[in-house]
């Protein structure tokens, strides 16, 4: 007995190591991660590289960099260059070692994350033109990027830009001469190239491989992106002379319990995105595709004063220090001019959001861990109790046998299926864990067909990689391998995974990957992947690799026709693609509740649409007032989820006393109400890339005011939210952008535009209003579900504007199949102007084996800046209908009457107009 108790306690005092809040020591800074502590020594004008023999192959813009001056009896190895051009203006620069040489091994080059349609769009170049840039010796070469934009290829010194045809740059990478690349080479005698932290020793057999560069964002006031942290929404500098020394903004995944809010500290996800915005020029972007450790610097102004380099004095700049430890250089630069053309162009690259299922935009409910099949039933049946609607209940990983995935823990929850279909006869579901770790038991299936197969993620000797979690001694599927995603996807099959039913989905958590005794609490950077590849190359991209095999398992479980749901924590560029993600472990403090919103709205940015942070926060007790101000601020996360750790107290809504699960109550169901105009969003997120919330520079890109404001954001283009982030809070200041007025979500009020407002504050609801010119669809009637709401009848509110005009959208599908991207799905456009409201298509016209169709109706019109009319004519039917005030809301206490379009009964389907007579 004495082994496995000696083991239990280890792995005890573990469990107890990482559950205690975030320590910076366990951690490595820059100055503890030798590639960054290089990078950052480097002086302006280090760089000695030259762009020689520039040519056309194809279809790049093609050349060899070597140092200025060479020394003939040890030629350099060149680097090989090449641009790239695609269309809507995205430019591409790929810089690699030169394989014909033989380096020690290929460089890693991250695979499926760039859509095969992208590739499809190059623009083959033809011809390059020259100019000589002020006193260089050499021309510069010049090609076409897209109409009123151009690439240059500075020669001497090398230097890469985008430029405006009138010459004003945008973008520009080594313009300061910091491009550093550290070749593959032969270890020299004597020299030692392993690196130790906090007793980890990482051998390094391919010695340092690191490449850093510096970026210039012109005409840019603030820079955004590279997620993710716990910070502002505006990146704050790092280096300069008026800024303290602060660490880079650091991109490795990493399973940091308790994070800390306002650090540049990276934590679950990387995204080597970095967006700019400015007043006088506009929006650009910036992307590395690398997986790879990375490290970033926003240079402060005035960092760079004695470096003797001149660059266009008449434009303002942020300069960005990018460093990463191994890859190539594979970067993106995109143009804009405006903030959504640029996150149009990079989700262009990448991937837009994939199209959720409609119940999983209502709202979640989650612990760990809820007990047993009683407990499941007791809280299911208290939300019905309650009349609070919800869509799916959760199970952590304490509903599994022995924390083997795919198993249930048969004591606790002896019939699965039956649970699950409880719940589906309500229209809910269910979504249960199902972690990277796999237990190392031979009796375990799953493990030995791994094993046996030479799944695993192996060592640096060779064997199974051997780490510590949840389970205890667990293994690491080698998700970079599309074989093993496609045996783990069959694992997702209701044959495979014994108890589970169409109506579950997936959670896939510490999938950084978390090893609790790893180096940095993650897997050593000398594990061995498929192919040779080190883990250090591709560290940041295994989360992505194993939720898209999740998701691709759980499309394949329903013949390719359920869109899958699955939510993962950690993340990378194209996570949008496979599902949702979350911020992580957050804590119970008002701090928290305020960081959730720059976080999410970075992710936005960044391509991830479908985020939120927990609700209540993970870690700690909430007081009453912070839970009810959560919920009122996550009923407009995209991803609207309650979730806690299994040491706090229960806090489902109705456990706070009557008031409280009223301001709850009411909370979640403004979210039930908005679904319709969430889902229209999500299909917009799904098409165009524009997240479904905004920062609201997004907005408003000429209004100053919004560049650094991340304590209100906009829900798609018609709602401003604006959180209460202080206990007992009575007022609230609260920045109403744009020349147009504003109406009070809750009250109809009208509210002037342009200048900030200092509102009462009640325990209600926190401030949201709708802009003038919007229409907004709701669902008014309340269900226990989403899904019981599908036939439900529609509310339109025409927010007007000045001139008496407001448009909007509305966006319908079957809410759970892929038929939509055969055009089975109604979308409407509703345009108010001249006194008449018209319902437009602006779907495909369908074919009957195609169509989609609905028989809901719009119920009411709600006019909100209109002047009192008695009756409306709808048209063609030529028939009468009654204006009177009617309730703005019907389940909030106030009773707001406004100018109310009662009973139109206007099928959402067919095209209509109503005039206001």
């Amino acid at each position: 007995m004495r082994v496995p108790y000696l083991l239990l306690l280890i792995l005890l005092a573990l469990h107890l190591t990482f559950v205690l809040p975030w320590k910076k020591e366990e951690f490595r800074n820059c100055n503890q991660t030798p590639f960054c502590k290089r990078a950052r020594a480097f002086k302006p004008g280090s760089c000695s590289l030259v762009a020689h023999d520039v040519s056309i192959n194809d279809g790049d813009l093609t050349a060899k960099l070597l140092p200025r001056n060479q020394d003939p009896d040890h030629p350099p190895k060149p680097l090989l260059l090449a641009l790239s051009v695609y269309q809507d203006g995205i430019l591409r620069l790929r810089v690699d070692e030169d394989p014909s040489l033989g380096p020690s091994k290929k460089r890693f080059q991250v695979p499926d994350v760039i859509l095969d349609e992208f590739l499809s769009k190059k623009l083959w170049l033809q011809r390059i033109s020259t100019e000589t840039i002020g006193s260089d010796l050499s021309p510069s070469s010049i090609v076409y990027l897209s109409d009123g934009y151009e690439a240059v290829l500075r020669q001497d010194p090398f230097e890469v830009f985008v430029r405006e045809k009138s010459g004003k740059r945008i973008l520009s990478l080594n313009s300061h001469g910091l491009f550093d690349f550290e070749q593959l080479r032969v270890k020299e005698e004597g020299e030692d190239w392993e690196e130790k932290f906090r007793g980890h020793t990482d051998t390094r057999p391919y010695g340092p491989q690191s490449i850093s560069f510096d970026v210039s964002f012109y005409d840019a006031d603030f820079v955004y992106g590279i997620p993710e942290r716990a910070t502002s929404l505006a990146l704050k500098p790092t280096r300069g002379p008026d800024v303290e020394e602060s660490e880079p903004y650091r991109l490795f995944n990493l399973d940091v319990f308790e994070y800390v809010h306002e650090s540049p500290f990276g934590i679950y996800g990387s995204i080597p995105f970095m967006i700019s915005h400015g007043k006088s020029r506009g929006t650009s972007g910036f992307f590395w595709l690398n997986a790879a450790e990375m490290q970033i610097d926003v240079l402060g102004s005035g960092w760079d004063a004695e470096s003797g380099i001149s660059l266009p004095s008449s434009q303002s700049r942020i300069d960005t220090l990018w460093m990463s430890e191994a890859g190539i250089v594979d970067t993106f630069f995109f143009v804009g001019p405006g903030p959504k053309d640029v996150v149009r162009q990079y989700t262009s690259v990448t991937g837009t959001s994939a199209m959720p299922q409609l119940f999983a935009t209502a709202y979640h409910q989650c612990r760990w861990n809820y007990r047993d099949e009683e407990d499941v039933a007791h809280v299911d049946s208290k939300f019905d109790e309650h009349d609070i609607p919800y869509d799916v209940l959760w199970l952590d990983i304490e509903h599994t046998d022995g924390k083997r995935y795919f198993t249930w823990d048969r004591a606790l929850f002896p019939n699965p299926e039956e649970m699950q279909r409880k719940l589906a006869a309500k229209g809910r579901h269910m979504v249960t864990i199902v972690d990277p770790h796999i237990k190392r038991d031979d009796s375990f299936p799953l493990h030995k067909e791994a094993s046996k197969k030479g799944y695993y993620v192996k060592d640096a000797a060779g064997n199974d990689y051997d780490g510590w979690c949840w389970p205890g001694s667990s293994s690491y599927l080698d998700m970079l391998s599309p074989e093993i995603r496609s045996w783990w996807g069959e694992k997702f099959s209701l044959e495979n995974y014994v108890g589970s039913t169409p109506s579950l989905y997936i959670w896939n958590d510490m999938n950084e990957p978390s090893v609790f005794n790893g180096p940095e609490v993650t897997m050593p950077r000398n594990a061995l992947h498929q192919g040779g590849v080190e883990h250090r190359e591709l560290h940041n991209v295994y989360g992505y690799y194993f939720q898209m095999a999740t998701a691709e398992g759980l499309v394949k479980r329903g013949d390719g026709k359920d869109r899958p749901f699955v939510l993962s924590r950690a993340l990378f560029a194209g996570t949008q693609r496979y599902g949702a993600v979350w911020t992580g472990d957050n804590s119970a403090d008002w701090d928290h509740l305020r960081v959730s919103v720059p976080m999410v709205l970075t992710l936005g940015l960044t391509g991830l649409s479908f985020s939120g942070a927990d609700v209540g926060g993970f870690f700690g007790n909430p007081e009453t007032e912070l839970l009810v101000r959560w919920f009122q601020l996550g009923a407009f996360y995209p991803f609207f989820r309650g979730h806690a750790h299994h040491d706090t107290k229960r806090r489902e809504p109705w456990l706070f006393g009557e008031r409280n699960t009223e301001l709850m109550r009411d909370a979640i169901r403004v979210r039930y109400m908005l679904l319709p105009y969430f889902y229209t969003l999500f299909r917009e997120a799904n098409t165009s890339g524009i997240p479904v919330v905004r920062p609201l520079w997004l907005e408003f890109p000429s209004d100053e005011v919004t560049f650094k404001n991340d304590e209100a954001f906009m829900v798609g283009s018609a709602l401003l939210v604006q959180g209460i982030y202080t206990k007992e809070a009575k007022k609230a200041s609260v920045y109403l952008p744009g020349k147009q007025s504003w109406y009070d979500f809750r009250t109809g009020a009208t509210y002037r535009g342009g200048i900030t407002h200092q509102l009462e504050v009640s325990e209600e609801s926190i401030p949201a209003f709708q802009k003038a010119g919007t229409i907004i669809p709701r669902k008014d009637r309340f269900r226990r579900s989403s899904t019981q709401m599908v036939n439900d009848p529609y509310t339109l509110v025409v927010a007007l504007n000045s001139s008496q005009a407001a448009e909007g959208e509305l966006y319908i599908d079957d809410g759970k199949s892929f038929e939509f991207k055969q055009g089975a799905f109604i979308h409407r456009r509703f345009v108010f102007s001249g006194g008449k409201l018209t319902s437009l298509n602006v779907g495909p016209i369908a074919s009957s084996s195609t169509k989609f169709s609905s028989n809901c109706v719009i119920e009411r019109i709600i006019l909100l800046g209109h002047s009192r009319s008695k009756s409306a004519l709808v048209e063609p039917e030529n028939r009468k209908v009654d204006i009177e005030l009617g309730p703005l809301h019907f389940q909030t206490a106030r009773h707001i009457s406004v100018l109310t379009i009662r009973k139109p009964n206007l099928l959402i389907t067919d095209d209509w107009t109503v005039k206001i007579l």
